[in-house]
């Protein structure tokens, strides 16, 4: 769990929303562009000289400072003190060092020269068509406010009014009748009292809660939390009060209304990006390793039973859809996972002979790296279950759909600590713990590990049945 602070009064410099992330990367982005083009301009190679100098160009650059959700006029000023820093800054850098002489004075002048015009130029291109990207990519969040009082209205008002935060508002929640609330416009529906929030939640596919209550309202703040543990959306206090187990909680700001995420995916838009990429380049790398090798098991498959080589299953994915899990067939039975699921047990029947074998070694998991390319699911993050489980252990289980603020993983945190297979409710009980310990913990890191001891796990241990 990490906390940070953040009360700019602009669209907020937070990774989880696409501006900010933007925001983040735009300045290092056009600096290292703008050094290359002046290249081009003036015909003069590309070479690891200018490469290094842009490097550390970036490295001054980074993070960004665009509040991209100012007026014009004031991203054009800041945009231009930017890259007047970032300028001055490596051109007395350059001069102190030496380094400056081993570079074309015109390439130098040019692209120092030119950052100052150059930054705010993208910053307003940037400001200009980042909205119709989101609005035309249909990427905004779904989000409600409980509690029409003033805060709840400072928060809606700044969603309705910059396109730029991602964040559709579809309406409030309150107890009061319409009437007795002040401050509401026309574009400010009340969709329901309390009660009926979590309902809502789950029929509309809402991806944001906002809890705009006082802290006298506690123990209602206490029963919605509870009754929207059944549900994927992410939730925030407004303002910041900590009355329940954080999740990636942090603080963050909306137009200078502070918030604080308490249950939030890891997985924003750069760290998204990371997990992507990690996934496409190691999937990739191991499905063409493992492509005879998945040959020979589907082979073997077809020639020990009869049915077909591929087991093709219905499971929860990200946010709690529904996806198609691909897996090398073990048993004689294709069970959908929705309308029938039985977990397997040692010594189970339906098992044959080569289906064991394959099971033991997790040999029947590779078809999922397919499942992994096509994003449906991660090489690491909590394993997807069959429909008619999730049903069952979602009413038994507080939290358990939390597991979904991620896509279901090859493998996870709970099957290297053992957590393998079985649908016994103490069992279930301490994957879910570890399903959400890896939510707290997650880094590029940290998959990495995971990675290596499920490559231990599957050559020493026997588990798998």
């Amino acid at each position: 769990m990490w906390i940070s602070a953040e009360t700019q009064s602009a669209a907020p410099r937070d990774t989880q929303s696409l501006a900010g992330a933007v925001a983040l990367l735009l300045d290092p982005a056009v600096t290292m562009l703008w050094l290359a083009a002046s290249l081009a301009v003036l015909d003069i190679r590309f070479n690891g000289a200018y490469l290094t100098a842009g490097f550390i160009a970036c490295l001054l650059a980074f993070p960004g400072r665009a509040a991209l959700g100012d007026k014009p006029l004031a991203l054009v000023r800041q945009g231009f003190f930017n890259g007047l820093a970032t300028a001055v800054a490596l051109w007395a850098l350059g001069a102190l060092t030496g380094f400056l002489h081993g570079y074309a004075p015109a390439a130098a002048t040019l692209w120092l020269g030119g950052l100052p015009i150059v930054l705010p130029c993208a910053q307003l291109a940037v400001h200009g068509l980042l909205p119709r990207f989101i609005a035309a990519t249909g990427s905004e969040a779904r989000a409600v406010v409980c509690g029409a009082n003033g805060v709840g209205i400072r928060l809606a008002q700044q969603f309705i009014g910059n396109r730029l935060l991602g964040v559709r508002f579809i309406g409030f929640f309150d107890d009061r009748p319409r009437r007795r609330l002040t401050g509401l416009r026309d574009d400010m529906p009340v969709l329901g009292r309390f009660d009926d929030l979590a309902d809502y939640v789950r029929k509309h596919r809402i991806d944001r809660v906002f809890l705009a209550l006082p802290m006298a309202s506690q123990p209602r703040i206490l029963k919605l939390l509870d009754e929207l543990k059944d549900t994927t959306a992410s939730l925030y206090f407004v303002p910041d009060v900590f009355v329940t187990e954080l999740i990636n909680g942090r603080i963050a700001a909306v137009g200078g209304v502070p918030y604080v995420a308490v249950r939030d995916t890891p997985f924003g838009p750069v760290n998204g990006l990371v997990k992507r990429l990690e996934d496409i380049a190691i999937a990739g790398l191991a499905t063409l390793v493992a492509s005879p090798v998945m040959l020979a098991v589907a082979i073997g498959v077809k020639l020990s039973s009869p049915g077909p080589a591929i087991f093709r299953q219905r499971r929860y994915g990200l946010d709690g859809r529904e996806i198609e899990v691909w897996k090398f067939r073990s048993m004689s039975v294709t069970e959908d996972g929705v309308s029938a699921f039985t977990a397997a047990k040692r010594g189970d029947a339906r098992i044959t002979p080569f289906g064991q074998f394959i099971r033991r070694t997790s040999l029947d998991e590779l078809p999922q790296l397919l499942n992994v390319l096509q994003g449906r699911m991660s090489l690491v993050g909590p394993r997807p279950h069959a429909v008619a489980m999730n049903e069952e252990f979602r009413r038994l289980i507080p939290g358990y759909m939390l597991r979904h603020k991620i896509r279901p993983g090859l493998t996870g945190w709970a099957q290297v600590n053992g957590q393998r297979g079985g649908s016994d409710l103490d069992g279930m009980k301490r994957r879910i713990d570890y399903d959400i310990d890896y939510l707290r913990r997650w880094s590029l890191g940290f998959d990495l590990y995971i990675l290596a001891r499920t490559v231990y796990v599957v050559l020493r241990e026997d588990v798998a049945y």
